[in-house]
């Protein structure tokens, strides 16, 4: 049987072994008698996942120790008005830079929680280029500085780090995460919406 390669928006192609292994895991998840659809989301089984998910994630991503990370509903709309509801309150007040549709869908949620700065637009170039980061007019009062890795729309996508000194960097990384290096101690927060995945830096006890 020839594979079909998918190239639109979505899940993407999966190796082969991995499928036959989610098939013959199917009807008994490792002897437990169920399938991970039908078992408890307490259940020893279904934490042991969970764990396993997080260590695997842990060490390709390098994430730190003192960064969290939580499995969440939602994708990327939902974590849009995730992300201001729980971040923006320290000073109501929160950076955006824009550089596509997707950016431009958070910034548009963010409205709703506080006051939203755009701290650079890439609309001239209508949307074909990263504005410099020396023409960002950053807010230094501000709770986060929020960007979108990959516009997937224009095809404009960040390779470098933006320093945003002492305020935390956001980042929606839902169409490239794990496609590349990231070193995630200079984030604040990353989440990426098609994974529901977050990885955020642990508040000090």
């Amino acid at each position: 049987m020839t594979r079909v390669f998918n190239f639109s928006p979505g899940p993407a192609t999966l190796p082969e072994p991995v499928l036959r292994q989610a098939a013959s895991e199917m009807l008994d998840w490792r002897g437990s008698g169920m399938s991970v659809m039908e078992m408890s989301h307490r259940g020893k089984e279904f934490m042991s996942i969970h764990a396993e998910a997080e260590a695997t994630l842990r060490e390709l991503m390098g994430i730190p120790g003192n960064y969290k990370v939580l499995f969440m509903q939602g994708g990327a709309i939902g974590e849009n008005a995730i992300v201001p509801m729980n971040l923006i309150g320290r000073s109501g007040r929160a950076d955006y830079v824009l550089t596509g549709d997707w950016s431009k869908k958070s910034q548009k949620e963010a409205k709703n929680f506080g006051t939203v700065n755009v701290a650079a637009t890439g609309e001239a170039s209508k949307f074909t280029a990263l504005p410099p980061q020396p023409d960002w007019k950053l807010d230094p009062g501000a709770s986060y500085v929020h960007i979108c890795s990959n516009e997937t729309i224009g095809g404009v996508q960040f390779h470098w780090t933006p320093d945003t000194g002492a305020v935390p960097l956001v980042a929606d990384m839902s169409s490239d995460i794990l496609s590349r290096p990231v070193d995630v101690s200079k984030y604040g927060l990353i989440y990426a919406g098609a994974q529901r995945t977050w990885a955020r830096r642990a508040s000090p006890s």
